[in-house]
């Protein structure tokens, strides 16, 4: 019975080794040289050791979703570029994939004015 199991503690065991050593290695091998700049806030403007419960501007937030937003939104782009030429070289379908694509540019260019126009973008 436990013979079944063998495999799986060799994956588990392999995994390990693989996430771990790296990482050992990195801490033994790296350098440690702290200094100002590496402490120093980075991208959300927060301290790297301040208080936790401090009072933060979201914004940072609104504008970290929004790219993640529009980022995500043009993903859905590539697939469609990736078959362009099918869908140029197909009669019926011509017409029916420029359209399609022309309302999900417009779609993202009207959240994009809108978010524009809200001030979401603007960083006082």
């Amino acid at each position: 019975m436990l013979e079944n199991y063998l495999p799986i503690l060799i994956f588990v065991i392999v995994a390990l080794v693989f996430g771990c050593v790296p990482i050992l290695i990195g801490r033994l091998v790296g350098p440690h040289r702290p200094d100002p700049e590496k402490l120093s806030a980075y991208e959300c403007g927060f301290g790297a050791f301040d208080d936790a419960r401090m009072k933060f501007d979201v914004r940072y937030y609104l504008i970290a979703i929004i790219f993640i937003l529009f980022d995500l939104e043009v993903a859905f782009l590539f697939p469609w570029a990736a078959i362009f030429k099918e869908i140029v070289g197909t009669e019926s379908v011509r017409l029916f994939g420029f359209v399609e694509m022309l309302v999900f540019i417009a779609i993202l260019v009207v959240g994009y004015l809108y978010a524009w126009a809200k001030g979401a973008l603007d960083w006082e």
